[in-house]
């Protein structure tokens, strides 16, 4: 080969090269992390509502916390080094840890609570700062999972409620819960839990005290610990509400609550208006859109329990 041809040639594959570099380099980049277990394809699929798709004008990368609060903070601060288009992250330990990292990488967020009250936002219709996402206010929905559990079973007197200590609004979970009981005249035990030995010292303690039911809060690391926590409650027959129809689906009694498919479809939504142009200060909080009461009548069963009609007709899904 001629020198002139080799310098041709090499010149041509250095520039390929220096163009892939900058098409890598323009293609944005969402940071997700990983809290609990997302639904990825409905989060995907929100993504390709708006015109962006993995792999063709679009990476994502995941960091998993594995459900361990402690670890967010350094998950946020390695997106925010990698210089991540977005940030997506849920639940209100995630949504602090990532504005702590940064005040201008777009951050859109699925669940939380008071974030006005937290200081994170300015107001539900308009954010401000960095911050928005898809709201999905479960201290709100507690009490009326025990009003459903109440329903269920009539003659239940001692109910307790599991949630996890390392909540920042643990205290106003505790008060809305006791006040719930409270109207309906029922004790509450009051159960917590942020590890897998405490998972299983409150099961315990469910084991060796008379309890007729019981509420899982909705929270990251209870919710990612799903199989464990079923598994518990049916091996000590102990009738459980949860908030996730996942919790159902996997051989829990009843679940109650927003539909996770339709909240990370939300968010991927959201991600890709950010992407467009969207700034997350003007994208006002929402709220989800569906709503899902799903009950195993096979774990119903084992569990001596018949459901009253009235119920049954408010049912999304009966699994049998």
């Amino acid at each position: 080969m001629k020198r002139r041809d080799l310098v041709l040639l090499l010149g041509g594959t250095l520039a390929s090269a220096q163009s892939l570099r900058a098409q890598q380099r323009t293609m944005p980049v969402v940071g997700y992390i990983v809290v609990a277990s997302p639904d990825v394809a409905a989060f995907r699929q929100g993504l390709s509502d708006t015109g962006y798709v993995e792999g063709q004008n679009l990476a994502i990368e995941f960091q998993s916390a594995e459900g361990h609060y402690d670890r967010l903070p350094a998950l946020a601060a390695h997106f925010v080094d990698r210089k991540v288009d977005v940030i997506v992250v849920g639940g209100t330990p995630g949504i602090a840890a990532a504005k702590a990292a940064t005040s201008t990488i777009p951050i859109v967020f699925s669940g939380g609570g008071d974030l006005v009250a937290a200081g994170l936002i300015t107001s539900l219709a308009r954010p401000g700062g960095n911050l928005t996402g898809i709201g999905i206010f479960g201290r709100e929905l507690n009490p009326k999972r025990l009003d459903l559990l109440s329903e269920l079973i009539p003659q239940a007197e001692i109910i307790a409620f599991l949630l996890n200590p390392n909540r920042s609004d643990t205290e106003l979970l505790l008060r809305d819960m006791q006040e719930a009981a409270r109207i309906i005249n029922r004790q509450l035990r009051i159960l917590k839990a942020s590890t897998d030995s405490e998972i299983d010292a409150a099961f315990v303690t469910l084991a060796q005290s008379r309890t007729d039911g019981l509420v899982v809060a909705a929270d990251a690391f209870l919710g990612s610990r799903r199989e464990k926590l079923v598994a518990l409650a049916a091996r000590h027959a102990v009738p459980t509400i949860y908030e996730w129809r996942e919790f159902a689906q996997a051989g829990g009694f009843i679940s109650s609550g927003p539909s996770l498919s339709g909240i990370y479809r939300q968010v991927g939504v959201y991600v890709g208006r950010v992407l467009a142009g969207a700034k997350p200060a003007d994208l006002p909080i929402q709220r989800p859109t569906r709503f899902e009461l799903v009950i195993n009548l096979k774990t119903a069963k084992a569990l001596g329990l018949t459901i009253p009609q009235p119920i049954l007709a408010r049912v999304d899904e009966v699994i049998e």
